[in-house]
């Protein structure tokens, strides 16, 4: 499989495959939600269970214009539609979950129910994210922008497997994974640095199989050659990074807010950890933001 490198490519690859996913969308009345429905059943990728109130639902065009491929599930009550719907994809009758327009925190609620749920126990849940950066020649990957506030070492290394399995389903082989801070210097003033040492050495004694890691590396360094030449930093990311792993929440959103809004990055992201892919998407996330949300986890919900 060639490396996908935009979402043109993903949306085609998906269409080749001829496999349609079954997503649950919890609570799915909201504009931008009704687009990336209406677009992935245009692109017929997926099918898809809306749980929510019917009455709002049902005035959706793409209800009747793609009968054979949507179904409603009326249940008036976030809290009790989005404990319905982790219930479906638990036992396996749906593929995917997606939030619709219900509180993240509600969502939240049902899936990390100990018995309930969908995350298994002693799994990690954090965020992954994907961006089409106008002056990036491929796609960059990042963790983590949504969930977990400053990860612990072991922590950080859950969120490196997820972004290695999901850079293979995008047809990478070898990940380049950059540990980002504010300089390549390590110090005990910022333990993630130190941490990140650990990481390399994981890596370089093949504990991630055939993986490039690197860090600590700020993001131009690990975006763009040039930098790291006039630095006189020798790392093996090359200023080709495909995955940036943040070393807090704070800078990790502030980095996915930004390069959105000044940069025009077409964006992506699922939850990391349950046994089916989650796509949780911001309350101001685009309608085509959300649509490029489901197909990654279409891409990778096998």
């Amino acid at each position: 499989m060639e490396p996908i490198r935009n979402f043109t490519q993903l949306t085609a690859h998906l269409k080749s495959l001829k496999q349609r996913k079954r997503i649950a969308v919890v609570c799915a009345n909201d504009p931008h939600t009704e687009y990336a429905v209406t677009r992935a059943l245009e692109e017929g990728i997926a099918d898809f269970l809306m749980i929510g109130d019917s009455t709002l639902l049902e005035q959706y065009p793409a209800l009747k214009q793609y009968s054979d491929h949507i179904e409603t599930l009326h249940i008036v009550d976030p809290d009790e539609a989005a404990r319905e719907a982790v219930r479906i994809v638990r036992e396996g009758g749906a593929d995917i979950l997606m939030k619709g327009i219900i509180n993240t925190d509600n969502l939240l609620h049902a899936i990390l129910d100990k018995e309930k749920g969908l995350l298994p126990r002693g799994k990690v849940l954090t965020h992954l994210a994907v961006m089409q950066i106008p002056t990036y020649d491929k796609l960059l990957f990042f963790s983590d922008a949504a969930v977990i506030p400053r990860p612990t070492l072991q922590q950080r290394i859950e969120m490196i497997w997820y972004a290695i399995r999901t850079c293979h389903s995008f047809g990478i082989s070898q990940p380049r994974i950059s540990l980002i801070h504010c300089t390549e210097k390590v110090s005990a003033k910022f333990p993630h640095s130190l941490d990140y040492v650990n990481i390399v050495e994981l890596a370089e004694a093949g504990e991630f199989g055939d993986v490039i890691i690197d860090g600590p590396l700020d993001v131009k360094t690990s975006c763009e050659k040039s930098s790291g030449n006039i630095k006189g930093i020798a790392s093996p990311i090359n200023g080709e990074a495909d995955v940036l792993i943040f070393p807090n929440i704070e800078s990790g959103n502030a980095f996915y807010k930004a390069v959105s809004l000044f940069s025009h990055a077409d964006m992506a992201g699922l939850l990391q950890g349950p046994i089916r892919p989650v796509v949780l998407p911001s309350r101001s996330d685009s309608g085509l933001s959300k649509y490029y949300s489901i197909a990654m986890a279409c891409l990778t919900a096998d």
